[in-house]
Protein backbone atom coordinates (compact mmCIF):
# COMPACT_ATOMS: atom_id res chain seq x y z
CA UNK A 1 0.00 0.00 0.00
CA UNK A 2 1.66 3.20 -0.58
CA UNK A 3 0.92 6.44 0.83
CA UNK A 4 -1.81 8.41 -1.18
CA UNK A 5 -3.55 4.95 -0.38
CA UNK A 6 -3.38 5.27 2.83
CA UNK A 7 -4.33 8.82 3.10
CA UNK A 8 -7.16 7.72 1.03
CA UNK A 9 -8.30 5.24 4.00
CA UNK A 10 -7.69 7.61 6.71
CA UNK A 11 -9.95 10.16 4.98
CA UNK A 12 -12.77 8.35 3.59
CA UNK A 13 -14.33 7.91 6.93
CA UNK A 14 -14.31 11.83 7.24
CA UNK A 15 -15.99 11.94 3.88
CA UNK A 16 -18.85 9.65 5.21
CA UNK A 17 -19.52 11.74 8.34
CA UNK A 18 -21.54 14.93 7.46
CA UNK A 19 -20.36 18.06 7.46
CA UNK A 20 -21.92 19.77 10.75
CA UNK A 21 -20.35 16.40 12.88
CA UNK A 22 -16.96 16.93 11.27
CA UNK A 23 -17.52 20.66 12.81
CA UNK A 24 -18.27 20.16 15.94
CA UNK A 25 -15.67 18.73 17.67
CA UNK A 26 -16.57 17.97 21.39
CA UNK A 27 -13.73 19.66 23.75
CA UNK A 28 -12.65 17.47 26.90
CA UNK A 29 -13.04 19.23 30.35
CA UNK A 30 -9.92 20.07 31.73
CA UNK A 31 -8.59 18.54 34.77
CA UNK A 32 -9.87 21.50 37.26
CA UNK A 33 -13.26 21.69 36.10
CA UNK A 34 -14.04 17.46 36.35
CA UNK A 35 -16.83 17.39 38.65
CA UNK A 36 -17.42 14.12 40.87
CA UNK A 37 -20.81 12.11 39.24
CA UNK A 38 -23.77 11.69 41.35
CA UNK A 39 -22.91 8.09 42.60
CA UNK A 40 -19.14 9.51 43.64
CA UNK A 41 -20.77 12.91 45.68
CA UNK A 42 -23.06 10.49 47.22
CA UNK A 43 -20.08 8.02 48.63
CA UNK A 44 -18.21 11.43 49.61
CA UNK A 45 -21.17 12.29 51.68
CA UNK A 46 -21.42 8.83 53.04
CA UNK A 47 -18.08 8.44 54.44
CA UNK A 48 -17.54 12.37 55.57
CA UNK A 49 -21.24 11.25 57.91
CA UNK A 50 -19.62 8.35 58.82
CA UNK A 51 -16.31 9.70 59.58
CA UNK A 52 -18.39 12.14 61.44
CA UNK A 53 -20.49 10.17 63.31
CA UNK A 54 -17.20 8.08 64.69
CA UNK A 55 -15.84 11.81 65.95
CA UNK A 56 -18.76 12.50 67.32
CA UNK A 57 -19.03 9.56 69.38
CA UNK A 58 -15.35 9.45 70.51
CA UNK A 59 -15.60 13.03 71.40
CA UNK A 60 -19.22 12.05 73.46
CA UNK A 61 -17.32 9.02 74.93
CA UNK A 62 -14.55 11.31 76.40
CA UNK A 63 -17.02 14.21 77.55
CA UNK A 64 -19.13 11.49 79.89
CA UNK A 65 -15.94 10.36 81.41
CA UNK A 66 -15.25 13.92 81.99
CA UNK A 67 -18.69 15.26 82.65
CA UNK A 68 -21.64 13.41 83.45
CA UNK A 69 -24.69 15.47 82.42
CA UNK A 70 -27.94 14.88 80.48
CA UNK A 71 -27.17 17.94 78.21
CA UNK A 72 -23.80 16.57 77.18
CA UNK A 73 -25.58 13.03 75.88
CA UNK A 74 -28.59 15.32 74.42
CA UNK A 75 -26.24 17.64 72.26
CA UNK A 76 -23.61 14.74 71.44
CA UNK A 77 -26.99 12.40 70.82
CA UNK A 78 -28.41 14.93 68.33
CA UNK A 79 -25.22 15.01 66.35
CA UNK A 80 -25.23 11.86 65.94
CA UNK A 81 -28.63 11.77 65.10
CA UNK A 82 -27.87 14.12 62.51
CA UNK A 83 -25.46 12.01 60.63
CA UNK A 84 -26.98 8.98 60.33
CA UNK A 85 -30.12 11.40 58.78
CA UNK A 86 -27.18 12.45 56.42
CA UNK A 87 -26.38 9.21 55.57
CA UNK A 88 -29.75 8.35 54.62
CA UNK A 89 -30.26 11.65 52.68
CA UNK A 90 -27.51 11.00 50.61
CA UNK A 91 -28.12 7.22 49.72
CA UNK A 92 -31.63 8.64 48.81
CA UNK A 93 -29.71 11.17 46.13
CA UNK A 94 -30.32 14.75 48.31
CA UNK A 95 -26.34 15.05 48.63
CA UNK A 96 -26.51 18.67 48.87
CA UNK A 97 -28.99 18.65 51.50
CA UNK A 98 -27.17 16.23 53.42
CA UNK A 99 -24.25 18.55 52.94
CA UNK A 100 -26.04 21.76 54.21
CA UNK A 101 -27.86 20.15 57.08
CA UNK A 102 -24.41 17.83 58.04
CA UNK A 103 -22.04 21.63 58.21
CA UNK A 104 -24.83 23.73 60.23
CA UNK A 105 -25.58 20.67 62.48
CA UNK A 106 -21.55 20.22 63.53
CA UNK A 107 -21.13 23.76 63.84
CA UNK A 108 -24.18 24.01 65.96
CA UNK A 109 -23.29 20.83 68.06
CA UNK A 110 -19.67 22.37 68.55
CA UNK A 111 -21.31 26.01 69.39
CA UNK A 112 -23.66 24.44 71.43
CA UNK A 113 -21.23 22.27 73.51
CA UNK A 114 -19.00 25.40 73.77
CA UNK A 115 -21.86 27.96 74.55
CA UNK A 116 -24.59 25.43 76.58
CA UNK A 117 -22.22 22.76 78.72
CA UNK A 118 -20.28 24.77 81.25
Amino acid sequence: MSTSDQEQDQSAPEQDRPADVTAAVIPEPAEEERRLTPRQARRLRIVLSSVGMAVVAVVLALRIASRSSVLVVGVYGLALILCGVVIELSRNGRTRLGSWLLAVGLVAAVGADWLLIP
